[in-house]
């Protein structure tokens, strides 16, 4: 494993332990040549998966990258780390086991606006302006008033 801090090529695991949900290994690690520490994840991968983009782009369907436009629509909410963790664990492993091998990105989206949904309204809201590439105050009443009951009150997390 390179070493982030140097670039060394030497490195070694002083600790291993399995995460919450048990999909991972975390694993800490200390570069042979500066002393730098840091943490690593291991993962299963069943296969690997295309994104299929809106252009018609093919790219590598990249796990962090999902992490971070989830976490981009969470912050500074009051959500447990675990819990999206845990979301886009499922995600992932919905996507590797539906057989497929190409993936489109609206799916991914779908996918992520059904977790955020039962999660935490407001990421949900910011999730979708920017999938949804909302252009006017109108596309978010309009998905507005899917989260409100019939007397027009925002279900949770209001």
């Amino acid at each position: 494993m390179r070493c982030p801090f140097c670039g060394g090529e030497e490195t070694q695991v002083k600790d291993s332990r399995p995460t919450e949900d048990n999909t991972a290994i975390r694993r800490r690690r200390i570069c042979n040549t500066c002393g730098g520490r840091f943490t690593t994840f291991e993962r299963v991968q069943l296969r690997e998966l295309l994104v299929l983009k809106r252009s018609g782009r093919r790219v590598p369907f990249d796990r962090e990258k999902l992490m971070r436009s989830v976490q981009i629509a969470v912050r500074k909410r009051p959500v447990d780390p675990e819990k999206i963790e845990r979301m886009v664990s499922g995600i992932v492993r919905q996507l590797e086991s539906s057989g497929e091998n190409e993936v489109t990105a609206e799916t991914i989206g779908n996918h992520v606006m059904e977790g955020l949904k039962a999660i935490d309204d407001v990421a949900y809201v910011r999730f979708a302006s920017v999938y949804k590439n909302f252009r006017e105050a109108k596309d978010f009443e309009a998905l507005l008033d899917e989260l409100s009951d019939p007397e027009g009150h925002l279900l949770k997390n209001n």
